[in-house]
């Protein structure tokens, strides 16, 4: 479960992410360089993994607080696995 402040900084990142996305969408409609619509969609993809990083690192900590309140580690675990799998 992520915090308030994550949550705020996540919804924030995505809305920037949501505007470069529609800047991208029109630069395609008008036929802008290859170079520039890449390095767009670079800036992207590093900003999702950014917002990525940020849930993870949340649910590292609900792991943490899950495996010291004697919550079952090997699932705990288990579904931390699942979400770094699916990141890298």
């Amino acid at each position: 479960m992520m915090s308030s402040s994550q949550i705020k900084d996540v919804l924030n990142r995505l809305a920037r992410i949501k505007g470069h996305v529609a800047s991208i969408h029109e630069m395609v409609e008008a036929d802008r360089s290859s170079s520039e619509l890449i390095l767009q969609i670079v800036a992207v993809r590093s900003a999702l993994n950014k917002v990525a990083q940020i849930i993870l690192m949340a649910q590292l900590e609900q792991f943490q607080i899950n495996a010291d309140s004697g919550s079952n580690y090997e699932t705990e675990l288990a579904n931390f696995r699942k979400a770094l799998d699916l990141i890298i």
